[in-house]
This record gives structure tokens, sequence and C-alpha cells, in this order.
């Protein structure tokens, strides 16, 4: 089975030119396109909670998925990694139109995946090396670090923190990511408090908004 898969970030976006691409890069390789799986989300969410992630898991070893361009599967090379891994150990080809790509189980191929399984560990190394950084600099500012006894909880950082996570929403479009590694807490920590802190939600859905309107 051949498939061809469409996505953008937000409603505003058309998925037409995608589908045309896909079909005139399918008609110059004699292939027939049986099936179109379109999705409007952002390609920062992780592909489990996208229907690429029920797409793949559904697919069989010989099925073929064509794309317009890598970044349709996602905007992280991490997450990009994970899911060719998945394509190469089930064996299905991925084919890209813009790029060129062509992975399936031929040497070129391997090395590819290889060329860019070293970018993206190159990128969790850049990660680990900012967020490192980020709390030195607080540290060197006299931050304490950590979670001493009697101290507040990490929940309670945020709360008294409350107008300048607000400021970085708004002012600074900061993302929720920088956040996190500012006050060295996880996300599902943020998502409670956001839960609990209607302002703080609202910054965060207008921060959405702006990021949308200039992609």
């Amino acid at each position: 089975m051949i498939i061809g898969y469409l996505r953008v970030s937000t409603g505003k976006q058309h998925l037409t030119n995608q589908k045309e691409e896909i079909l005139r890069y399918a008609e110059s390789r004699q292939l027939k396109v049986d099936c179109w799986v379109t999705e409007i989300v952002s390609g920062k969410k992780n592909e489990k909670e996208r229907k690429l992630g029920h797409l793949l898991r559904k697919m069989k070893a010989g099925d073929t998925l064509i794309v317009t361009e890598i970044s349709r599967l996602s905007r992280t090379m991490t997450d990009i990694m994970a899911i060719m891994g998945k394509c190469l150990r089930k064996n299905i080809r991925l084919y890209t139109t813009k790029e060129g790509y062509t992975f399936d189980d031929t040497i070129n191929s391997k090395v590819l995946c290889f060329a860019f399984g070293l970018v993206a560990e190159i990128e969790r190394n850049l990660i680990s090396l900012r967020t490192k950084e980020a709390l030195a600099m607080r540290k060197a500012n006299g931050v304490v670090l950590g979670r001493r006894k009697g101290s507040l909880t990490k929940t309670g950082i945020l709360m008294r923190n409350t107008a300048e996570i607000i400021r970085m929403l708004d002012e600074e479009d900061r993302s929720i990511r920088y956040i996190c590694d500012y006050y060295g807490l996880s996300r599902e920590t943020f998502n409670k408090f956001r839960k609990s802190c209607p302002e703080v939600s609202g910054a965060v859905v207008r921060c959405r908004e702006r990021k949308h309107r200039s992609s």
C-alpha cells in the first residue's frame, strides 16, 4: 500500500499544494497513492499523539509512505530519527518529494540514516549543554538550585514567579520548554500549574497564537 501523508500546523494553511506535489512525484515514478492521511497539528507534538503514530502502527512491511518534506514528520531531529527507525525496522519505504530522500533497505539509505542519527545526537547534546549553561548562569546569579528542606515546592516556585512567567510568554515569546529549563522543573509540573492558573494558561494560548500567525 502507498500512503500520502499531509500535515499543516494550523487551519489557515492548506494541504492542497502538498497533495498535488505528492501526486506529481508518484506519477513520475509510476506509483499510485492508495490512500491519504491528513491532519492539522503542530510538528512539535509527539507522533504517538498524532494520526501519524496510528498510521505507522498499522503499516506493514513493503508499504510506502510519501511526504513532501522531512519536516512534515516532525520539527525535531530526534523525533524524525525515531520515525525513520520505525520505518526501517518494519521495512516501510519512506520517500520525501522536495529533498528527494529515499529511506529503504539499501546501503545508501542506511548511510543517510546514520548521518541523520549523528545530527540527532548533536542536537540532543546541544539541548543538554544549553540546559546546563542556563542552570550555571542561575547559580552564578545567586539562585539556589534544587529543593532545600522546608523550601517551597516546585509548584510554589512557579506561583511565586507567576508575573515573571506571564511576562516571558507575552513579551519574550519564550517556549514552555525554556521556562521549564529556567526554573529546573518538568513539563508535567508546569502543566499542572498552568491548569490552576488561568492567567498563565491565557498567556500560553496568546504566545502560541502569535507563533502560528508568524509561521
